[in-house]
């Protein structure tokens, strides 16, 4: 529950107030290995997010039950390889911004950070750690704005230009005919 004297009068979280962990969001499905399916692909996203190297396709195989168990160990959670309500609030109270490319139907702290730098730069958004339709359609004004291609997903060049940081200069062309 939000405390209210975190809110602000325009109802949105103060900036200072801790984004909301998964459980207050989104539950995600208990994964176990072999599981198969879009919620193992957010798994595997997560886990490349935190320095892993895995193909996402989906299947809980063997690599990602490594990670999962080398992921439990290092921040102290039950060792047991099933992917539970804890193990997917921590991997996503810790991933840090800019390390996966954010797109609708995602949440986490870094979709909160994304929706703090939408608001510092004027697009209106509620802060509540789920990239749902109005973080997309502020993502999308903000691409649209800068020239970038509009698709609504959030990638590197994305979240440099709203830390307001420059785009890298394009590559010097060679061979020139």
């Amino acid at each position: 529950m939000t405390n209210p004297e975190s809110v602000n009068s325009d109802s949105e979280i103060d900036p200072g107030t801790p984004p909301p962990t998964s459980q207050e969001t989104i539950l995600e499905p208990e994964l176990r290995p072999w599981d198969v399916g879009e919620a193992v692909a957010v798994l595997q996203e997560l886990l490349n997010a935190h320095g892993f190297r895995l193909r996402v396709d989906g299947a809980f195989n063997s690599r990602t039950e490594e990670a999962v168990r080398a992921y439990q160990i290092e921040h102290r959670l039950r060792l047991d390889c099933t992917v539970d309500a804890k193990t997917w609030a921590m991997l996503k109270s810790t991933v840090q911004p800019g390390t996966r490319l954010l797109r609708s139907g995602l949440n986490g702290a870094d979709v909160y950070e994304l929706q703090g730098l939408l608001n510092v730069n004027g697009y209106r958004v509620q802060r509540n750690s789920v990239f749902d339709e109005e973080t997309r359609k502020g993502v999308i004004a903000f691409q649209q704005k800068h020239k970038l291609r509009a698709d609504g997903k959030v990638g590197t060049i994305t979240w440099n230009l709203l830390r307001g940081k420059p785009l890298p200069p394009p590559p010097k062309q060679t061979n020139w005919i």
